[in-house]
């Protein structure tokens, strides 16, 4: 098996490709060839010594990929061997083989590929899960997505396209701007020259949103609150503003954790708002709801309602490439991976 390991927390000059053992599926599992895995900002995070779910260094991360079923375990129907499948993993799927349970391991839907597939599962289901189960969004609410041009932001704001009369307001640098409106975003907003609370004030008479979506953390998410109309809701998936440059900043970490606002229930109540948080990664305890999901979000795909934006696609060897445009802010869309 060919895969990139994470040996510490030096950012991106803590991969490594490696050759190990060939994995063997467990009864009930499916061995994946994998032909393109996602990397999400969890791993970038991971890699910095800021992600708190992280396995024991060394370790191969990666939550999702693509490619063929070539071996199945003690359980499952063998016909599945040769089938085209995605894959939710709980990491591992930064390699060349991968073995999951076979009930995470949907198939493609006819016509799609690999590179797509390999950016359905952590956007798709993190931004289907907070819009439609947490937040419940509802025609023409007003909704604030954060890193709007990031994976789980055009994700989101492609979902808020299914609902009638949604109004998004995404933060996103200037040249992202054009990709914001080409995938529905209503309002994007250049938080490097605006002050998008000043914005989203005049922008809605002084009102407020509906729904923010905070991946930021420390003072975004006071800053969040305060955006929110009675009634509104607070959905906190990231502290992204722990991350500064290509280097773990200690001083940085803890200005943002002192920043996080703190919240009793007899305040929310007399505000009439709501938070509430999604880590889908620790939700592998109720796969039968993301499962669900996920089956929604394919059948939207395969009717071509949304569609995955790639940034760009980086063999194995330049992982530590992908890694440094994510903490650059360069991407907008998904970033994949290839063996």
């Amino acid at each position: 098996m060919r895969a990139i390991w994470t040996t510490g927390t030096n950012g991106p000059r803590s991969l490594e490709v490696r050759q190990t053992e060939d994995p063997e599926p467990g009864p009930g599992q499916v061995r994946i060839r994998v032909h393109a895995a996602g990397l999400s900002f969890a791993e970038v995070m991971a890699a910095q010594g800021l992600y708190p779910d992280a396995p024991k260094f060394p370790a191969v991360l990666g939550y999702e990929a693509a490619g063929v079923i070539d071996k199945v375990g003690e359980g499952v129907d063998e016909r599945r061997e040769g089938s085209r499948v995605l894959a939710l993993s709980r990491f591992g799927a930064h390699s060349d083989l991968l073995c999951v349970p076979d009930a995470q391991a949907p198939a493609i839907p006819p016509g799609k590929d690999f590179t797509e597939a390999a950016g359905i599962p952590v956007n798709y289901l993190t931004a289907y899960h907070i819009l439609f189960r947490v937040a419940v969004v509802r025609a023409a609410e007003r909704v604030l997505v954060h890193m709007a041009a990031g994976g789980v932001g055009t994700a989101v704001l492609q979902l808020c396209r299914t609902v009638d009369g949604v109004e998004t307001f995404g933060t996103a640098s200037a040249a992202k701007h054009a990709a914001l409106r080409e995938e529905g975003c209503t309002h994007p907003i250049d938080y490097h020259t605006t002050d998008y609370v000043t914005e989203i004030r005049r922008l809605t008479g002084g009102e407020g949103v509906d729904v923010v979506l905070d991946p930021l953390g420390g003072a975004d998410s006071r800053k969040g609150m305060r955006l929110l109309r009675p009634t509104g809701r607070l959905v906190t998936y990231g502290f992204a503003n722990m991350l500064s440059g290509r280097r773990r900043n200690p001083v940085r970490v803890l200005r943002q954790v002192a920043a996080m606002p703190r919240f009793t229930p007899l305040q929310l109540m007399n505000a009439n708002k709501a938070v509430a948080g999604v880590h889908v990664g620790r939700l592998v305890s109720r796969m039968d709801l993301l499962a669900a999901e996920l089956t929604e979000i394919l059948a939207l795909w395969a009717a071509g309602t949304i569609a995955p934006r790639i940034d760009g696609t980086y063999p194995f060897d330049q992982a530590p490439d992908a890694h440094r445009r994510i903490l650059a802010h360069g991407n907008t869309g998904k970033i994949i991976l290839t063996p």
